[in-house]
């Protein structure tokens, strides 16, 4: 069985909020957890981007006994995310991997692979707005390559989004 975001699930109690509803929730956790008869051959495992914030409780052997840090991956790692994420899609002469493996210093696989995706995402769309007609499309599909600045831009994009910083301005939504 996999709980992904376990912090959401059974944050630590008394931290605030609507803390009975929290409480029945860990508590039944907890209960299940112990069983009163044992899971043979169920495993249990927990995902958390905030270890801080789960219940204590949780943590007592017999529950979770092990705890596995995944850290943020490094350069060689973010390089395969990108080679991986780009196989298959035209890359132009300027990307250089390595580069744009630099660029993504303390980036999680998913903003690594996000970095990748959004470059893609930018030539469709500047190709798009090149050749609106499917027929002008097709007659230049050979000219859509992934440029290193569509990588860069991208990257700016991911930065912009993991600080919170929005890019555009919310268009509010009328009935």
């Amino acid at each position: 069985m996999f709980f992904d975001e376990i912090d959401s699930v059974a944050p630590t109690r008394g931290m605030g909020g609507d803390s009975m509803v929290t409480e029945r929730v860990v508590s039944q956790l907890l209960t299940e957890l112990d069983g009163i008869q044992s899971l043979s051959g169920v495993v249990v495992i927990a995902a958390t981007n905030r270890a801080d914030m789960i219940d204590p409780a949780l943590l007592r052997p017999g529950r979770f006994d092990k705890i596995v840090f995944v850290p943020m991956p490094d350069k060689a790692a973010r390089l395969r995310i990108l080679e991986i994420h780009a196989k298959g899609k035209p890359m132009g002469p300027d990307v250089e991997f390595t580069k744009i493996a630099e660029m993504t210093e303390g980036f999680s696989g998913a903003d690594t692979s996000s970095v990748a995706n959004t470059a893609v995402s930018l030539v469709l769309h500047e190709y798009l707005a090149k050749y609106p007609t499917p027929e002008e499309a097709a007659k230049h599909a050979s000219e859509a390559h992934v440029m290193l600045r569509h990588f860069e831009e991208a990257v700016r994009k991911i930065k912009t989004q993991r600080e919170g910083k929005p890019t555009e301005k919310a268009v509010p939504y009328y009935r």
